[in-house]
């Protein structure tokens, strides 16, 4: 009798662990099916082209396809570090921004053949594991600066930039050709601050712009746009949409989309196929990578021609008859 209550608690047991082990299993397979991603970023989060990776990957976070961490502010003394340590921590897919710490960065991919590495970056991709990206949005900046030479009274137009690297010299020249297209007589007064986040800086160098006559305003960097707003001129935003905080002065915006180019990585890693290539194309508009935004608070307040323009161009740009020129020399002012 003894012997036979204990075979058979014994089985009772068995039975419940294998129940309880049946019921975490799926729980368990979904932890282990999640990524372990991690960003390092050299400004804040809330800096508008980090904002768009941080939020694509946020997003990846929330649908639970990934474990995500990420450090803002991170020095460029401290970001070969930091990289270590988060390829060290297990991480099997690292973002980030190198383009202040190239060589760095590239050497840690090395040294860590089995992490995949998809950073901002001028350089090339480097075999077998570190990919690029850049905001190749110079597309919808075209078509912004179509609508910046339309909105112009006095013909005179403010570039506000960070730093003359191709990245954000090629977005200034695409709306520089836009604004030339809808506006012959246009001329461009351009200074780089020298800092990715300064908007005090920014709010300075567009006040001298605004004194010198300029009414339209490029916002390549925070800053520009509240000193438009104080001083009632109008601005266009880039790569984050900003008018519903400057509903009377942001004209449009060009809209820069991460998500197809975070989609596509952790695809890849996820099946073991992440190889070294150039993301920069998964930012242009035919991969929904970027877009004009809406017009919004201005539709009724552009030029009913210049909108037609716009329209017409994007389509042509979409169905391939129109190429915007990419152009990474540093933009000079034109401004007499």
């Amino acid at each position: 009798m003894t012997t036979r209550r204990i075979f058979t608690g014994s089985l009772l047991c068995t039975s419940m662990a294998l129940s309880t082990a049946l019921t975490l299993a799926p729980s368990l397979a979904t932890a282990q099916s999640k990524l372990k991603v991690a960003a390092i970023y050299t400004v804040p989060f809330e800096q508008q082209w980090v904002s768009r990776i941080h939020k694509a990957l946020k997003a990846a976070e929330a649908r639970g396809e990934i474990e995500y961490k990420a450090s803002e502010n991170v020095s460029n003394a401290d970001y070969e570090r930091v990289m270590r340590e988060y390829a060290t921590g297990g991480n099997q897919l690292i973002l980030g921004e190198a383009f202040a710490v190239e060589a760095a960065a590239r050497k840690v991919a090395k040294d860590f053949p089995k992490t995949s590495f998809l950073l901002g970056s001028s350089g090339k991709p480097q075999a077998p594991n570190f990919s690029v990206f850049d905001n190749y949005i110079q597309e919808p900046a075209y078509l912004s600066g179509m609508v910046a030479g339309g909105m112009t009274k006095t013909n005179k137009i403010g570039m506000v930039g960070g730093f003359p690297i191709p990245e954000v010299n090629r977005l200034m020249h695409a709306f520089m050709a836009g604004a030339k297209e809808t506006n012959p007589k246009v001329e461009f007064t351009i200074t780089f601050i020298n800092s990715w986040f300064d908007p005090p800086k920014a709010k300075e160098a567009t006040f001298a712009m605004i004194d010198k006559g300029a009414d339209v305003l490029y916002a390549e960097r925070f800053g520009v746009s509240d000193a438009a707003k104080e001083k009632g001129k109008l601005a266009i935003g880039n790569v984050i949409n900003t008018q519903d905080k400057y509903p009377d002065t942001v004209v449009a915006s060009a809209i820069w989309h991460m998500e197809p180019s975070i989609d596509r990585a952790l695809k890849l890693v996820k099946e073991g196929k992440f190889t070294a290539e150039d993301y920069g194309p998964y930012s242009m508009m035919k991969h929904k990578g970027s877009e004009l935004a809406p017009l919004g608070t201005f539709e009724k307040k552009v030029p009913a021609d210049i909108v037609a323009k716009v329209k017409a161009k994007e389509a042509d740009i979409l169905a391939g008859k129109f190429t915007v020129k990419v152009d990474d020399s540093q933009p000079k002012s034109t401004a007499k």
